[in-house]
């Protein structure tokens, strides 16, 4: 549940005495002494121009796991003379919440104010979300929430209006490169590793600091000479070295080798570069939002059924998880490169926006106004509208483009899958409208 050197809070030295682990004996003691964020924590980044302001108010952090969102929040309280308190979303019930409220009114009535960290807030429902905006409004709590999840999804809008969402982003290679320096200080030894090792232990992390000093205590552990190489580094942890990295060129190049893959409908080539995707650690539900575009995008109506089979692949997943859930997105990959391709959707949706940003403010013609006022009748609106039921083939022909709009052609279906049948159809009402000066 927590995040970069989250422990227990500070005991003031008294309390059970034994091992501590190395991100305990590691945890910055000022946000100076944070590794990364730089994005959040510089001078002139929204948490700096707070400090140095003296007025920070309500956030919520999002990021992934280990990035150092419990540890900000417990420094910031510190830096700003507030009582720290943690809770977990998970943990916590409405009793618990009501006796954190009730301490706080005591702390505030005493000029003493609370920050309030709460972990997984996204966890909380809408009701348990909504008892934390009176506390927060009349200053009994100052709220630091902290999600993995997208807040623009997970969390009220009320909440969202009165803090500030900041996100956290997993550490850089060289962030964790600073973070093993810093533990080798500490464990007064360097990690018996050659170079290559060394880059794939901080590539094992993910971008997880807290994931990097665990496995950096294993491998002090060790006793061994000279330096490992990363194949008896990954045989010691029995976890392959990271093949990408999930946020960088490589990560781009993969999706782009599975798209076109899947554009030039090789489904082997496709299966592929899904498999090292997946291999590489990335996450399955990145590569069913990004085939799911593929179907709409590179397939479309030449095949409608081919969104169908990736949403439900997808649902698939969610419900059944990793690995069983994967095939069923890897059935879906097959599915769309053997499917017929169009573009020709998207093509006429890109036509049609740039068309209306052209004339965004030409009138729809009268005739297909409605007029429930007398004033819009006798200004025209509705006369003359041709109620297309009433044709005898269902189709009038009148015209639905801005009257001074010459009439534009964005659709324009392939000879290829569903698409042959939709390009008859509008062969034929082309023809119609052409006969009736439409």
């Amino acid at each position: 549940m927590g995040d970069l050197f989250d422990t227990v809070p500070d005991t003031g030295g008294g309390g059970a005495k034994g091992p501590r682990p190395l991100a305990d004996r590691l945890r910055p003691q000022s946000l100076a002494d944070v590794i990364g964020q730089d994005q959040v924590l510089g001078p002139e980044a929204p948490l700096g121009v707070m400090l140095s302001s003296g007025a920070l108010s309500s956030i919520i952090f999002w990021g992934p796991p280990g990035v150092g969102k419990t540890t900000i929040a417990r420094l910031l309280a510190r830096e700003t003379d507030l009582h720290f308190v943690q809770i977990s979303a998970i943990f916590t019930g409405v009793a618990d919440l009501k006796k954190v409220f009730e301490a706080a009114r005591h702390r505030h009535a005493n000029g003493q104010g609370t920050l309030l960290f709460v972990d997984e807030i996204h966890r909380f429902n809408k009701a348990q979300q909504d008892g934390f905006l009176p506390h927060m409004e009349d200053g009994t709590i100052l709220l630091v929430g902290a999600t993995t999840e997208n807040p623009s999804f997970e969390l009220n809008a009320a909440l969202l209006s009165r803090a500030q969402v900041l996100v956290l982003k997993r550490l850089e290679l060289s962030d964790l490169e600073l973070l093993a320096q810093r533990a080798e200080r500490e464990l007064g030894k360097t990690l018996p590793l050659d170079g290559p090792a060394r880059e794939a232990l901080l590539e094992m992390a993910d971008g997880d600091g807290r994931a990097l000093l665990n496995l950096i205590e294993q491998v002090a552990a060790w006793k061994v000479d000279g330096k490992l190489t990363t194949d008896q580094l990954t045989t010691r942890l029995m976890r392959r070295a990271a093949k990408y990295d999930k946020s960088g060129d490589e990560h781009y190049n993969l999706i782009s080798a599975l798209h076109k893959s899947v554009r030039g409908s090789d489904p082997d080539a496709a299966l592929y570069w899904f498999g090292r995707m997946l291999e590489g650690g990335e996450d399955p539900r990145f590569l069913a939002r990004r085939i799911t575009r593929m179907a709409v995008e590179d397939i479309g109506l030449a095949d409608p059924q081919a969104q169908t089979v990736c949403l439900h692949a997808w649902e698939t997943y969610e419900r059944l998880g990793s690995p069983e859930g994967e095939l069923a997105l890897a059935q879906a990959v097959i599915y769309l490169a053997l499917a017929p391709k169009s573009n020709a959707g998207y093509v006429a949706y890109k036509a049609a926006r740039a068309q209306a940003k052209k004339s965004g403010s030409a009138p729809p013609p009268k005739h297909i106004l409605n007029a429930p006022t007398q004033l819009m009748k006798d200004e025209g609106y509705g006369s003359g509208y041709a109620y297309d039921h009433d044709a005898a083939d269902g189709f009038s022909g009148q015209n639905y483009f801005p009257e001074e709009m010459k009439r534009p052609v964005f659709y324009q279906p392939v000879e290829r899958g569903f698409e042959r049948e939709l390009k008859k159809r509008v062969d034929w009402f082309a023809n119609l409208r052409a006969k009736r000066g439409g």
